[in-house]
């Protein structure tokens, strides 16, 4: 199992600002150390820098300085494409910006985008040693502001790894603001949320294949299992091949089955019908991504065009086995169920021309966050594009729709309600 929280599950926080606004020094105060270069040469900071702190009520966070948003040249373009780009994953921004200047184009339109995508923001306005400029004062909300002397760090005296900055003053404030805000950071269901109760005894059905990493469980199954100790629940682990001795010897019954996808159809062969079950990739649509478009989108899969266009996109890189489960297998059931001459096109980046594809199928989305999945999921929605993830289309595969969203209030009669 994995002995670190995954950075898709930290509160993510974005330090974003023009150059030489004190991004860096803010990054090297916080974890009391350096991690990133500071220099009076705009542009030292080239490609964002990520840490794992843990910063009081908030818990532990990602921390990732980036680039000045008003670099230039051609590299310069990239890196504030870059930094933008990180504001989509932020759950919290701290906007950096030189108190003693006036507020400059790039930090408008910085304070534009963090207003109409709603991102919660602290203003960190830097360089307090220094006369402070009026026009400055008033360029953040009071409540959302703060000033500090970055020159003023607390490196040499160091910090613990992974510890909050506690000894500054200045960082606790900031500290304390940035806790102050923490009912705006809008958190991703945990795996089970919602769906068991204290001491329910939930059968989880594990295989192990190729597929699976030598030593190890994939992350949607260690999450899963976590969250059912945190839950109060008792979770029994099996194989596929192992789950009808284990099922039918147990003097309880469970009160869910919880499968890999893959294993859909054994497993609903090997238990009654009237036994509740979803699967690890289902319980992350919901966690990940954006359930109800998800749900919607099966229609596509009843009238899809035989030729038609379907992108499998992938959050992740790993090593493709010979029967992989989105290059081989959820191809070969397409083409089976769905659409026999259907074209299919593998990815791990957003498209270029997203108009371009009939449908979208999603990977769970373990390592990505929930507004990394729905920043993309939107794009397509946009553009008319259904979208589903591996677990809906599986169980839609084996007929176990509308069963496999039972265990989610509201999920089934979504599924009902569109008449899919």
């Amino acid at each position: 199992m994995t002995e670190t929280t995954p950075l898709a599950e930290l509160t993510r926080i974005v330090l974003a600002g023009i150059r030489n606004a004190g991004k860096s020094s803010l990054m090297n105060n916080l974890f009391g150390k350096d991690i990133s270069i500071i220099s009076a040469t705009p542009g030292t900071t080239t490609d964002p820098v990520t840490r794992k702190i843990e910063l009081g009520k908030l818990g532990m966070c990602a921390v990732t300085d980036t680039a000045g948003l008003d670099d230039e040249g051609t590299l310069g373009s990239q890196r504030m494409e870059k930094a933008v780009e990180r504001l989509d994953t932020a759950d919290l921004v701290l906007f950096v910006s030189p108190g003693d200047k006036p507020p400059a184009a790039k930090e408008l339109e910085l304070l534009g985008i963090l207003k109409e995508r709603k991102i919660p923001y602290i203003g960190v306005l830097t360089f307090a040693d220094r006369q402070a400029d009026d026009r400055k004062k008033l360029f953040f909300p009071a409540e959302k502001c703060i000033s500090m002397d970055n020159t003023k760090t607390d490196t040499q005296a160091g910090t613990a790894a992974g510890q909050s900055p506690a000894g500054s003053p200045q960082l606790s404030r900031l500290l304390q603001k940035m806790e102050a805000m923490e009912k705006e950071i809008s958190r991703e269901p945990t795996p089970v949320e919602g769906i068991v109760q204290e001491n329910d005894l939930v059968l989880l059905v594990t295989p192990v294949d190729l597929a699976a990493p030598a030593g190890r469980l994939i992350l949607p199954q260690v999450e899963t299992i976590r969250d059912l100790l945190d839950h109060d629940c008792a979770a029994l682990i099996v194989k596929e091949r192992e789950l009808y001795s284990t099922y039918t010897s147990l003097g309880r019954r469970p009160d869910l089955v919880i499968t890999d996808s893959q294993a859909f159809h054994k497993v609903a062969a090997d238990i009654p019908e009237d036994q509740k079950l979803t699967s690890f990739s289902i319980l992350f649509a919901r966690k990940k991504g954006n359930p109800e478009y998800f749900i919607k989108s099966l229609k596509a899969l009843a009238s899809f065009p035989e030729e038609g266009k379907v992108l499998v996109m992938e959050a992740c890189s790993h090593h493709r086995q010979a029967d992989d489960l989105g290059t081989v297998k959820i191809p070969r059931l397409f083409r089976q169920l769905a659409a026999s001459r259907a074209q299919f096109t593998f990815t791990r980046e957003m498209p270029e021309h997203p108009a371009d594809y009939d449908l979208v199928i999603q990977c769970a989305g373990c390592m990505v966050t929930q507004k990394v999945m729905n920043s993309k999921i939107d794009i397509f929605r946009d553009a008319g594009v259904p979208v589903i993830n591996y677990g809906l289309f599986l169980a839609w595969a084996n007929g176990l729709l509308p069963r496999a969203l039972e265990p989610f209030p509201g999920l089934a009669d979504i599924y009902t309600e569109n008449r899919i």
